[in-house]
């Protein structure tokens, strides 16, 4: 059964913070600025998911544009050079950074799972029998960009995928 998640609202914005600090805004010219709209548009979605003494996903959500932004500024690019590979590299790697931030923060245990990265605007991501815990749900220079933490329900950890 998982346990109570120790990792709240301000330790995810610390996470995302750093994560920006460090790879995608190292100058400080253009921070991530927080809306707290949980229901804000997304066109592509990464995530990582977490089995052990936690079971959930830590899901990075951002409109296609900030998505480009966010890989152009990783690789050192301008966001029209960016290829579908690498916006899928980037966006993966940025859901596997935080996810393994979080998981250093729950007991020992806790397993990290490869990233699933969906870059088709038209659908949307879904973790059935999971409740939305936390977020950190913000504008980057007027795009949408979420991060946020889904516990699954209940003892059934292998319906949380």
């Amino acid at each position: 059964m998982s346990v109570e998640v120790e990792v709240n609202e301000n330790d995810l914005a610390e996470m995302v913070e750093q994560v920006w600090e460090s790879y995608l805004d190292p100058e400080g010219v253009s921070p991530l600025m927080q809306t707290y709209d949980e229901n804000q548009a997304s066109e592509v979605h990464s995530s990582v998911s977490i089995t052990g003494s936690w079971t959930g996903h830590v899901v990075y959500a951002s409109s296609l544009q900030a998505a480009r932004r966010a890989a152009g500024a990783f690789l050192a690019m301008e966001p029209d050079e960016v290829s579908e590979e690498d916006l899928s590299d980037v966006l993966g790697e940025l859901a596997n950074i935080i996810g393994g931030n979080v998981k250093a923060m729950l007991p020992p245990g806790a397993l990290l799972s490869l990233p699933q990265v969906v870059l088709a605007p038209e659908t949307t991501a879904r973790y059935p029998n999971t409740q939305r815990i936390t977020g950190v749900y913000g504008m980057w220079d007027g795009e949408p960009v979420s991060i946020s933490m889904w516990q699954s329900r209940g003892d059934n950890k292998e319906g949380a995928e």
